[in-house]
């Protein structure tokens, strides 16, 4: 006999980042920090490769063809959308989605981000996971008001 139990666990975190800088710059802020310009929240380098294209690897690289899967880009359309879907950081049965919007603004640009987690996740990680995301977004907002990204 065959049974499948539903996936009814589901996390999401949002954020909305005001950015003082063009679409493009944002943009190109973002694929940096998280490419190879990435880092942990204490700010130790965890470089990191990007294919922006549709279907491209996110990916950690560790050199010699090893290194840790974190995704493929779903979907892009620069500058205003970058969708990554993939098991991220998760080494159980757990998989996510993350998407950035970007939108102009009086103020400059606006990123949208939402990162869907759908499956197991630790309850006592969910924290890190947003303090998480919102390092990386600092780093993308300040590269690109500073031109770091370029």
């Amino acid at each position: 006999m065959t049974t499948a139990a539903p996936v009814t666990e589901t996390f999401i975190v949002t954020e909305e980042i005001v950015v003082r800088a063009s679409l493009e710059k944002t943009f190109a802020s973002l694929i940096a920090q998280i490419g190879r310009m990435n880092e942990t929240p204490d700010g130790k380098p965890l470089p990191m490769v990007i294919e922006p294209r549709p279907g491209g690897r996110w990916f950690r690289d560790l050199g010699g063809d090893n290194g840790h899967l974190w995704g493929f880009v779903q979907s892009i359309k620069r500058p205003v959308l970058l969708e990554i879907w993939g098991p991220l950081f998760m080494s159980n049965a757990a998989t996510s989605n993350l998407l950035y919007r970007l939108s102009e603004i009086d103020e400059g640009s606006l990123i949208t981000f939402t990162h869907t987690l759908v499956g197991p996740f630790p309850e006592d990680h969910r924290p890190q996971l947003i303090t998480g995301w919102a390092a990386m977004h600092a780093r993308v907002r300040k590269a690109a008001e500073t031109g770091a990204a370029e």
